[in-house]
């Protein structure tokens, strides 16, 4: 297994090059880059380079020069939003993702499931999370009808590039659990699989190496995201872990993203990693940083210090069974 980082939250007020070169300074193997929606584009302009044969050849020597990889180009949206110009534009970005992913080499582009409106005359994004009254129901079958259309379709496209798709589980969007997530899946196309970012399935009371296990029997994941959270009982206990409070109210809200290693401890980290090399997953991990509480340069360092220490880069030796 890998390191990897998605340069966007904690380094995104750096440019391309020192941000590189900072990576190379804690080890890092390979880098996530943002191309747009609302993870940003700080690092690299998507139209800038698709097509650009020199535009790539000049990004791959400044990688080359760090010792880095391309692990996954990110473009989080809403690819279902019931606004059409909206939906037609995030479209032709994950588009563009997808067939810049391929020129540059990379096997993966990551998002989210995106959430339509709960009916065709609506105009908002409706997450629905309890099937009554029956209309909530009858919304809810609208939205995985209108889901299973689009990602089909993206699912082909993203093929005819030899390019997966790693589904971001997260609330507010249509899928935001490993059920979900390999319900879409079956009913759409196998480049469509997870992200499996254990933050979002932690504060729902998820257990990680069961949920690890559970997406595995499928073959549905295409990558992993190392993102901690930390439950405040002190405010859980009182209102329940559907928090819609800002994030900036930090002492008032039920859950935070923090830096891994603050919110589970490298117990759970270990955990992790060792039922990703169980189930046969050996490739990167991305750590993808939100810490209300670090400063983000030294959030990231101490979130790569632990994972470095308990990432498990070598093969297994089973000569030492007995026979």
């Amino acid at each position: 297994m890998e390191l990897g980082v998605l340069t966007a939250q904690p380094l995104g007020h750096m440019d391309r090059s020192d941000a590189f070169a900072f990576l190379e300074t804690l080890g890092v193997d390979a880098v996530e880059l943002g191309t747009g929606g609302l993870i940003g584009d700080d690092h690299i302009d998507r139209r800038a380079l698709l097509d650009d044969e020199d535009a790539q050849a000049a990004l791959q020597d400044e990688l080359d020069a760090h010792g880095l990889d391309i692990c996954g180009l990110a473009i989080h949206d809403n690819p279902l939003h019931p606004d059409e110009e909206r939906q037609e534009r995030v479209d032709t970005e994950t588009r563009e993702t997808i067939r810049l992913a391929s020129q540059l080499g990379v096997d993966r582009i990551i998002t989210f499931s995106g959430l339509p409106a709960g009916a065709p005359e609506d105009t908002v994004p409706n997450w629905v999370t309890f099937p009554w009254p029956q209309e909530h129901s009858e919304a809810l079958d609208y939205q995985w009808e209108v889901a299973i259309d689009y990602w089909s379709d993206l699912g082909e496209f993203a093929d005819e590039h030899g390019v997966d798709i790693a589904i971001e589980m997260h609330p507010n969007f249509l899928v935001y659990d490993p059920v979900g997530m390999v319900k879409l899946r079956e009913a759409t196309h196998e480049r469509v699989g997870a992200n499996l970012d254990p933050s979002h399935l932690w504060w729902q009371g998820i257990d990680i190496p069961k949920a690890i296990r559970y997406l595995a029997e499928h073959d549905a994941i295409h990558y992993v995201h190392a993102k901690d959270v930390r439950v405040y009982d002190a405010n859980a206990e009182i209102e329940g872990v559907l928090d819609n409070k800002d994030f900036g109210r930090e002492e008032e809200r039920a859950w935070m993203f923090r830096s891994v290693g603050y919110g589970h401890d490298e117990d759970a980290w270990r955990d992790i990693i060792s039922t990703l090399r169980l189930v046969g997953y050996d490739d990167v991990m991305s750590i993808e940083w939100e810490d209300g509480l670090a400063e983000p340069t030294e959030g990231l360092e101490k979130a790569v210090n632990m994972l470095q220490d308990g990432i498990l880069r070598k093969d297994a030796d089973v000569d030492w069974v007995p026979e």
